[in-house]
């Protein structure tokens, strides 16, 4: 299953807003909290689970250097170290899913030709008068 990056989803962002992410941080910091600055920080919390995916990938990549003997006191650091690792892992693809869902539901709606006006309702006809049964003179 591909997961879009921290990269790809601030080109995402950039695009939404028209503007580069530094700028568009900067702007975020003198507003409000809305809709930017959570997809500012969902897209920080992309960026600091990847680099940790990559810290503890290679931690483990040391832990299990050829060269390297295993012990029981190594076994317990590799075990938290995997561990470490799916955590990332799950917090990078709930974040990816989560801002990328968001992005979608957000992205600008290609401007088309206006369409033609739609005509109003007919207007009702005036009521007829209530016809009597009475013979008139």
């Amino acid at each position: 299953m591909s997961h879009l990056t921290s990269t790809e989803i601030a080109g995402r962002i950039e695009d939404l807003y028209g503007a580069p992410l530094a700028d568009l941080e900067a702007h975020a910091q003198d507003q409000p909290p809305g809709m930017l600055s959570a997809l500012l920080g969902m897209h920080d919390d992309l960026a600091n689970a990847e680099r940790s995916i990559d810290f503890h990938r290679d931690h483990l990549a040391r832990l299990i250097h050829p060269e390297r003997q295993i012990g029981r006191h190594e076994v317990s650091h590799l075990l938290d170290g995997s561990r470490r690792l799916a955590e990332a892992v799950a917090v990078r693809d709930v974040q990816a899913k989560s801002v990328l869902a968001v992005l979608q539901s957000l992205d600008r709606v290609p401007a088309s030709a206006p369409s033609p006006p739609t005509p109003s309702p007919p207007v009702p006809a005036p009521p007829l008068p209530a016809q009597s049964t009475a013979h008139s003179r």
